[in-house]
């Protein structure tokens, strides 16, 4: 049971009675105590959402450190989790993916098999409206540290994106491979291709006293698709696993 399903023409897609499902659960739930320390930690949550409880027979690598991973959310046998991380309500996790440190994974949020979410990779959840297109990371995508992939977004298999990198339906990203600018609607959500690697820009500002400043907007730029030698520079990665 998922948040939200890829169609056969490979358009994701949210799962509305799922996430209707999911915010009934925060209405009917009564705030408890779910505190694991009488005098130091102090946790106060709804009732219908406490942390999940894992076992080792579900095959989740949680490293000690203040990691939680909240009840609603799947977790394939696999995963690799590194202190600090949250996992919200909905959300979903290939198997052989790692969420590195101070990463965050939304509710909702579609994340594929041997995905590397880096140490701060905020990964956003899409809840509210039950219609709205969920954030979508395929397999074999690498999220570069402080990267942030937002509003719906789709990051294609085998996609790199870089560190420091910020993604939202609004946000245009410029092809210099292909020669083309990709951006979402309010109909359709930003999509980047199979294989992109994403990196942080900049481009100028087209108003006469910004470009009279010396103003440029941050823009993220594809500048190759993955290759070997991409994929030789990630290969530490399997190490770790």
């Amino acid at each position: 049971m998922r948040s939200a399903e890829r169609d056969s023409n490979g358009s994701w897609n949210a799962v509305t009675w799922v996430k209707r499902g999911i915010l009934l659960g925060f209405q009917v739930g009564v705030l408890t105590d779910m505190s694991s320390d009488e005098s130091i930690f102090r946790f106060f949550d709804k009732d219908t959402y406490p942390p999940r409880k894992l076992s080792l027979a579900d095959g989740v690598r949680v490293v000690p450190g203040g990691s939680t991973i909240r009840r609603g959310a799947y977790i394939a046998s696999g995963v690799v989790c590194m202190p600090p991380m949250y996992v919200n309500v909905g959300a979903h996790i290939g198997t052989g993916t790692m969420v590195d440190s101070h990463a965050l994974v939304g509710s909702c949020a579609q994340v594929g098999e041997r995905v590397h979410l880096s140490a701060a990779a905020q990964i956003g959840g899409v809840l509210e409206p039950v219609n709205a297109s969920p954030v979508v990371v395929e397999d074999d995508v690498i999220v570069g540290g402080n990267s942030g992939i937002y509003e719906g977004t789709v990051v294609r298999e085998k996609a790199v994106i870089g560190a420091g990198v910020v993604l939202t339906r609004g946000t245009p990203v410029f092809d210099l491979v292909k020669e083309t600018v990709y951006r979402g609607t309010a109909d359709h959500p930003l999509e980047i291709p199979a294989g992109a690697v994403v990196v942080p820009g900049a481009r100028r500002v087209s108003s006469k006293w910004g470009e009279g400043e010396g103003l440029s907007l941050q823009t993220p730029v594809i500048v190759k698709y993955r290759d070997d030698k991409t994929d030789s520079a990630t290969a530490l990665e399997g190490w770790l696993r």
